[in-house]
């Protein structure tokens, strides 16, 4: 039976559909933003969550965790260097949904996915060079 066991399965099989918001997640933390559909944005908001939360733990175990969820050591490193410390006293609500409005070629809902107070962020960056 499939009790509330619903899942949205963006017209992917299960390991398509993970390698796609694990992208989208590091495609995130790259870039700070990204656009996607609606529902691609809430699926890769959990895992965005998630490894923000894994990383402010500190400890080596949990960027180890870090490393597994997102398949990227490079992305790692950006996030517990750069983006991390921005978030260290936020105890959740990393990211925001801006809503855009409709695709014109097929009428998906679009939206943006960004990281919060991004400003602190972009300005971080400059000072490290």
């Amino acid at each position: 039976m499939r009790h509330r066991s619903k899942v949205a399965k963006l017209g992917r099989e299960k390991q398509k559909r993970d390698a796609m918001i694990r992208s989208l997640v590091v495609s995130l933390f790259t870039h700070h933003s990204i656009k996607t559909t609606v529902e691609k944005a809430k699926r890769a908001r959990l895992l965005a969550e998630r490894a923000i939360s894994l990383s402010k733990r500190g400890d080596l175990h949990s960027r180890r965790l870090t490393g597994s969820l997102l398949g990227d050591e490079k992305t790692v490193k950006h996030l517990w260097d750069e983006i991390v410390p921005v978030y260290k006293d936020r105890d959740g609500g990393y990211t925001r949904i801006l809503r855009l409005g409709q695709r014109k070629g097929d009428g998906a809902n679009l939206c943006m996915l960004e990281l919060v107070d991004i400003e602190k962020v972009m300005r971080r960056k400059p000072k490290e060079e």
